[in-house]
């Protein structure tokens, strides 16, 4: 969908894979941005929200949730507008307080995220002002269990964050800690279905138009997963993986193994998933495969991205 498309005021900045897409409304009297983008794109974040903005402040910032790729950029932009009101899902909203970062998933999966402050939270069922139109806040747990989503009734737009993407959604974190979470996405799923949507705002992505068979290839995508967990396991830890490999472009292989190998979650997916497999030659395994699919690749003694995204 191009974005002349999208109303007046309203502009969507698609990112690369490491940070979130941002939505930044600036018309009205209240300039709103939705999600912030990873903390290494944050000097990034910021000139793609000032070169809209010019001298007007920002004055309000959302997080649909609190994984790393979508809220990476708040410490940066609150720091450059002093005044920015910032509202997160109700779930961590302690853990943030306390900035509890083994709790908010930033430790025990080695990402990044600078402390940050809130000052309200989102609550399912309410409605909030994103310039000149009300949207809907609702409940999408799944990929996380406290992530929300926006809808405007009026057009009938959607940003979906990570509840639903043109070719999928994102990994379901709490179904590899033990977690039903696979039956939270398909509620998820199911209450997209009843808003009906004309057209998506992913977290990852372009702006798509909604269609029933693209939430139909989300089904059968859940329903793979649902009757192969082990997959699911495999997909989680290769975009872990591949994330990282992103942000650090290129690192000694060694360096790269030890930051694996002494990144809790990888160990508490091996032993969940793969207890029989030693975790050098899974680690092993991993990196092999990412090479063949093209996403790394090897140059001597280095690791890096295979390609651009």
């Amino acid at each position: 969908m191009a974005a002349s498309s999208l109303p007046s005021g309203m502009h969507v900045f698609e990112r690369g894979w490491l940070s979130a897409n941002n939505i930044l409304f600036a018309d009205g009297d209240q300039t709103v941005l939705v999600d912030s983008g990873y903390c290494t794109h944050c000097a990034q974040t910021l000139s793609l929200v000032e070169a809209v903005l010019g001298n007007r402040p920002l004055d309000t910032l959302v997080n649909t949730h609190l994984h790393s790729d979508h809220c990476g950029g708040n410490a940066a932009l609150q720091a450059r507008y002093p005044a920015l009101q910032t509202l997160i899902p109700p779930g961590h909203a302690p853990q943030v307080a306390q900035w509890d970062a083994a709790a908010l998933s930033y430790l025990p999966t080695g990402q990044r995220c600078p402390r940050f402050g809130f000052d309200q939270t989102l609550q399912p069922g309410a409605k909030i002002r994103f310039g000149a139109a009300e949207w809907q806040v609702h409940a999408a747990a799944g990929h996380d269990p406290h992530s929300v989503i926006f809808f405007e009734p009026e057009t009938r737009m959607l940003i979906s964050a990570d509840a639903l993407w043109e070719n999928g959604f994102g990994v379901v974190f709490p179904e590899l800690e033990g977690s039903d979470a696979f039956a939270e996405v398909a509620k998820t799923l199911d209450l997209i279905e009843r808003l009906n949507p004309e057209t998506v705002i992913p977290g990852h992505g372009r702006v798509f138009i909604y269609t029933p068979e693209i939430l139909a290839k989300a089904r059968q995508r859940l329903d793979s997963f649902i009757a192969n967990p082990v997959k699911h396991a495999r997909h989680a830890v290769k975009v872990l993986l591949v994330f990282k490999l992103l942000e650090v472009q290129r690192q000694l292989i060694d360096e790269f193994t030890q930051w694996t190998v002494t990144t809790p979650y990888f160990e508490q997916i091996r032993v969940r998933f793969f207890r029989e497999v030693p975790m050098a030659v899974w680690v092993g395994q991993l990196y092999a495969e990412l090479v063949a699919a093209g996403v790394a690749t090897k140059e001597g003694e280095y690791i890096l991205p295979g390609f651009a995204r």
